[in-house]
């Protein structure tokens, strides 16, 4: 979570993302396809957003619909938004 004088254009961040050491995903926040701003604007018109809450915007391109990919417990997950870090999921069943 990062405020808006953290970055300089939040609609044009560098996304990756790996898949047990395999490139899965590499791109940039352009080419979501509803950008941040028009999901809270579309949002807003039916609930109320409140300060914390967390939008859900999708990812570019690149996850892997064609052939279908499907994640597996054990696998690892390394995702960057340039300038802002690093996460590291790791699968687990529950």
């Amino acid at each position: 979570m990062v405020t808006t004088d953290e970055i300089d254009d939040s609609e044009n961040l560098f996304v990756s993302l790996d898949i047990n050491g395999e490139g899965r995903q590499d791109g940039s926040i352009k080419t979501i396809i509803f950008g941040g701003a028009y999901l809270v604007f579309y949002n807003s018109k039916f609930m109320t957003l409140e300060p914390d809450e967390i939008v859900s915007t999708g990812t570019p391109p690149g996850i892997g619909m064609k052939p279908p990919l499907y994640l597996n417990e054990g696998d690892t997950m390394p995702f960057e938004i340039m300038d802002l870090g690093k996460q590291k999921q790791n699968l687990v069943s529950f």
